[in-house]
């Protein structure tokens, strides 16, 4: 249980950062044809929103252990 709790955990801190670096990166690529600005922001969106529920769920398990 404790190894499950650690990949999650750490799936959830590299979505949240992948999703923040592609939030930024957004505002500073050029569309050169290739990635729209949007199609950036919309996938960096849904990582960070992903990351978040996968933390707010491990923290929920991490309170019910402890108990």
């Amino acid at each position: 249980m404790k190894n499950r709790l650690t990949v999650q955990l750490t799936m959830a801190i590299l979505l949240v950062l992948s999703g923040i670096v592609l939030l930024f990166s957004g505002f500073w690529v050029a569309p050169e044809g290739e990635i729209h600005n949007s199609v950036l922001v919309a996938f960096g969106e849904i990582c960070t929103f992903a990351g978040a529920l996968f933390g707010v769920d491990y923290s929920y398990k991490i309170k019910s252990i402890q108990k």
